[in-house]
């Protein structure tokens, strides 16, 4: 028992593992994220439906949203985003890894009358030879990633765009990684059975690393059966490191904002966006 909770409480390497396709994939837990997805009251898996319909209606003015857009959004889970887009008739791509919720956006699709290409795939294997007017990754989905998966995801949005092309996308700031706290805690059904429809004891240790502003959320989850981790890395970034990043990968940075809905860049925000154009 003693080496076990060892390894529970043992803290990885930033990064060090990747878990994506136990999240999303996972029968139950996927029903879970979609039901978090279409709760328009919260900000879990989705922004609320209030802040959506403003971010749609900045997007489309900001980039000139209409027939011939090509739009690619990249997490698009069940299609908020997307829908929306193409309800401005924009041509729309969506990419999630979420079989649910790829299925339900389609469905979603089919009762507007609209034609959207939705794909069920893990984004960072996608490849396409289509070339995008717009490429958005929003709800922070770009600080799940690694350095290493943020440059190789720049890279490919580069690839992807066709001249001019912009990219926008959502981040934590380090006034976030400031509130965040490292702890410790034991459950049985942690997180109201969020993790398996059978009985489980759930684990949940929350690790700081200050030199590379990262944080990670590591659920262990032990049933009768089987015990797995999952874990849930955040980077936070300040302004000058994210545009470096754009910059390293063909980017200009074309604007800087408090939100993906346009509102003014605040510096001691929670989070931040950024708009990124190809050169």
């Amino acid at each position: 028992m003693f080496v076990e909770l060892e390894e529970i409480c043992s803290r990885p390497r930033p990064f060090q593992f990747y878990t994506a396709s136990d999240l999303w994939t996972n029968e139950h837990i996927s029903k879970q994220m979609l039901s978090y997805h279409l709760d328009g009251e919260v900000d879990i898996s989705s922004r609320k439906t209030s802040f959506i319909d403003r971010s749609v209606s900045w997007i489309s003015s900001r980039f000139n949203v209409g027939v011939g857009t090509q739009i690619a959004d990249f997490g698009c889970g069940p299609g908020l985003y997307s829908r929306k887009l193409a309800q401005r008739q924009a041509s729309v791509v969506g990419i999630d890894f979420s079989k649910r919720s790829i299925q339900y956006a389609k469905e979603e699709a089919q009762h507007y009358g609209l034609t959207i290409d939705y794909v069920n795939q893990n984004y960072l294997a996608y490849e396409t030879d289509e070339r995008f007017n717009l490429i958005v990754m929003i709800m922070c989905d770009f600080c799940a990633l690694s350095p290493a998966q943020r440059r190789g995801m720049l890279t490919k949005f580069h690839t992807f765009l066709a001249p001019n092309g912009s990219v926008l996308l959502d981040v934590y700031s380090l006034s976030a990684f400031d509130q965040v706290v490292e702890k410790s805690m034991y459950e049985a059904n942690l997180m109201n059975g969020f993790w398996s429809a059978n009985k489980y004891y759930g684990f949940l240790n929350t690790f700081k690393y200050d030199i590379e502003k990262v944080s990670l959320d590591k659920y262990t989850i032990v049933e009768a059966d089987r015990a797995r981790i999952v874990y849930n890395w955040l980077q936070y970034f300040d302004l000058d490191g994210l545009k470096k990043e754009f910059s390293d990968c063909g980017f200009s940075v074309e604007g800087v904002f408090a939100d993906v809905a346009g509102s003014p860049y605040v510096s001691d925000g929670g989070e931040f966006a950024i708009v990124g154009k190809k050169i």
